[in-house]
């Protein structure tokens, strides 16, 4: 069925004015920034956006201010502005746990060293004291004298 010159303007005027809400973040609960939410808000047929149909060409000036506003920062949609968020945070989270296991990493190869270091110190303390517990030829020095000096009055 055919619609009138005046339907179809006034259609486009629902479709342009439901646009401005959605690219100021006004979506409607179960919504996204996109023309399936964009043609019910207007109440138009999603189908109508799209090849030679009537409002494509509001679908392209749609798409084409969706894109504007995300390449500026601004994310309409709270909940895509939440993922992109969250996608974020993750890549910061996996750079700092990789960094973490590279700390843990170094660390734990550190201890390793010290710990063959200490070890091979401790057998060299232990064989030189063995060596000087088996030789006789140590003498003991006698102990310094204490002598007085007399003074002469």
């Amino acid at each position: 069925m055919r619609i009138t010159a005046a339907q179809r303007t006034e259609n486009e005027n629902r479709v342009r004015a439901a646009m401005d809400r959605l690219l100021r973040g006004e979506i409607p609960p179960g919504g996204k920034c996109d023309i399936k939410t964009l043609a019910g808000e207007a109440g138009v047929d999603r189908t109508a956006f799209y090849g030679v149909r009537p409002y494509a060409n509001l679908r392209v000036e749609f798409e084409r201010r969706l894109q504007a506003l995300q390449q500026a920062g601004e994310i309409p949609d709270p909940r895509e502005a939440q993922v992109a968020r969250l996608k974020e945070e993750i890549t910061n989270l996996k750079k700092r746990l990789s960094q973490s296991e590279q700390t843990i990493d170094e660390l734990t190869d550190f201890r390793s060293q010290a710990l063959a270091r200490l070890a091979a110190q401790h057998e060299e303390i232990v064989r030189l004291r063995e060596i000087s517990a088996g030789t006789t030829r140590v003498s003991r020095l006698p102990a310094p004298r204490t002598t007085v000096i007399g003074t002469c009055s």
